[in-house]
């Protein structure tokens, strides 16, 4: 199973998950692919995405992960518990411009919001940051399970957190660009291999 998890105030609407969606419907129609509208607050959130990863995993079958921004920072926290979990299992995670301390930068958004692909209005709160510092993973104990993408341009995150915490992992650094990767369907095929995803071969044509 490949489960995307995307940004703050995103929705699996957002450009990036739609292009992962399109990629695997033409490239791996078999692949079962989530793509869920994640909760405001992060254990909720949590709440609903660990038993999806833990349910493929216990059914013997790959757990893939991609996770922008914010979805990067929970995809580092299923990696690195789940695979104490399941030693065994096959996790692996693609992570773009991940989000590395989220629990300092969302201080400056606590209050009123609205998620500007959804419509929804929510607030967020004091006690959510004490729930990001839960999932924080300040040492990574899988590098062999990570690739890495930034880019230098990031106007939200400063990427070097990101450089210096996975600096062990297989990492593709971009100068410029932006918060979004800019030419992130580029990406995409790369991201597939690193996530064991095989091709389908395509009939001969005459």
């Amino acid at each position: 199973m490949l489960l995307y998890l995307h940004g703050f105030n995103s929705a699996p609407s957002s450009t990036k998950a739609q292009q992962v969606a399109q990629y695997l419907a033409g490239h791996y129609p078999a692949e079962v692919v989530s793509i869920p509208q994640l909760a405001t607050a992060p254990a909720a959130a949590m709440a609903q995405i660990w038993p999806m990863a833990e349910q493929a995993l216990a059914r013997g079958e790959p757990l893939r992960l991609m996770g922008s921004s914010l979805g990067g920072y929970m995809a580092s926290y299923l990696v690195e518990q789940l695979s104490e979990a399941y030693p065994d299992g096959d996790i692996r995670a693609v992570l773009i411009n991940p989000a590395v301390r989220p629990y300092e930068l969302l201080t400056e958004l606590l209050g009123d919001q609205i998620n500007p692909y959804t419509g929804e209005a929510y607030r967020v709160e004091p006690e959510h940051m004490d729930e990001l510092m839960a999932l924080d993973t300040p040492l990574i104990r899988r590098p062999e399970a990570y690739r890495v993408l930034l880019q230098s341009g990031d106007e939200v995150l400063d990427y070097r957190q990101a450089v210096a915490k996975y600096q062990c992992c297989e990492m593709y650094l971009e100068p410029g660009g932006d918060h979004s990767f800019v030419g992130f369907d580029q990406q995409i095929p790369a991201a597939m291999v690193f996530l064991g995803l095989e091709p389908v071969a395509q009939p001969c044509t005459s």
